[in-house]
């Protein structure tokens, strides 16, 4: 008997995993009830692990927002950032640019409550979609209908995730990236907001302060306070630092005007602003009225969030988010 029911549950876990896998790259459309049949709660059960993660840790949710940055410009929103490297394929957490990425054990955590709930049917992918998405709002800022039915790669790219956005990327070089994958200058400007809550380490802001990477847009005062805690030398350690230095963890609008008193934390983000024209028009803006920029944000993250695999890239609903079925 106990063989049988053995026999069984195996049985079981390759059907499970036979219907999550398939063969193209999740080109259907996107949309906020794809899960109301097979999954009605996954967005509760989102939401309910997110709020006890971010009460005890709340750094864990602008680490979350980051997160799902960092997925979808690599191929897509596809959950790639989250696979663990194996003896046959290398792992996009061990680029350069991943190197400080966390929070993987929170999306983990949520699959695993869906997994019980609802067994091979909610993607990673959406798992980190959604919780970026109520990240934003437990921080304070917009909420808004994420569109789902995105499908997990089974591969990883690390060549093209040492490519993404760079700290030192100048204005032009970051509207040619943004623009590669199908978001435009405003889309950009707004999701840079996300730099409103958040840290960022000493080697990433370290050039700016010193002047070393030529970028003289910066308020002399605020350069010898960042200096304080980031020596020079790119052999010396320096502490990380907030964005935003007046209200770090509020999804709010002051990092725009952050960036009109020239003081951008990252030379990637003084670059919207300072050039003049209808790049300066637009951060002002959005350093006026926070409304407005949270509308922008949220259309932008449902954009960006759109953006799908390559064609012909191999799909299929994980069960274990760090790996593949």
């Amino acid at each position: 008997m106990a063989s049988s029911k053995g026999s069984w549950a195996a049985l079981a876990l390759l059907l499970f995993a036979a219907l999550a896998s398939t063969a193209v790259n999740g080109d259907h459309k996107l949309s906020a009830r794809y899960y109301d049949e097979t999954c009605p709660n996954v967005q509760r059960v989102v939401r309910a692990v997110m709020a006890y993660k971010v009460a005890s840790e709340p750094a864990v949710a602008p680490a979350l927002l980051r997160l799902f940055f960092h997925d979808c410009f690599v191929n897509g929103c596809d959950g790639s950032v989250l696979l663990d490297g194996t003896h046959f394929s290398e792992s996009e957490k061990d680029a350069l640019p991943n190197a400080s990425l966390r929070g993987f054990e929170v999306i983990d955590e949520i699959k695993s409550v869906l997994e019980h709930d609802c067994p091979a049917t909610v993607s990673c992918a959406d798992v980190l979609a959604l919780a970026s998405r109520d990240a934003v709002a437990m921080l304070g800022g917009p909420a808004w209908s994420m569109p789902l039915g995105r499908m997990d790669s089974r591969t990883a790219d690390r060549d093209a995730a040492e490519n993404l956005p760079s700290p030192h990327d100048n204005y032009t070089s970051l509207v040619s990236t943004f623009r590669e994958r199908g978001l435009d200058a405003r889309d950009m400007t707004a999701l840079s907001g996300a730099h409103t809550v958040g840290m960022a380490s000493c080697v990433n802001y370290r050039a700016r302060v010193y002047g070393s990477d030529g970028d003289t847009n910066i308020d002399p005062s605020f350069a010898e306070t960042r200096r304080q805690s980031c020596p020079a030398g790119d052999n010396e350690d320096g502490g990380m630092a907030p964005f935003d230095e007046q209200t770090p963890m509020t999804f709010d609008n002051a990092y725009y005007k952050d960036l009109i008193a020239r003081r951008g934390l990252l030379s990637s983000d003084q670059a919207l602003y300072g050039s003049g024209g209808r790049q300066d028009d637009l951060v002002e803006m959005y350093s006026r009225d926070g409304k407005k920029f949270a509308k922008d944000f949220a259309k932008a993250m449902v954009k960006m969030g759109n953006i799908r695999p390559s064609k012909g890239t191999t799909v299929e609903v994980r069960l274990n988010c760090k790996m593949v079925n």
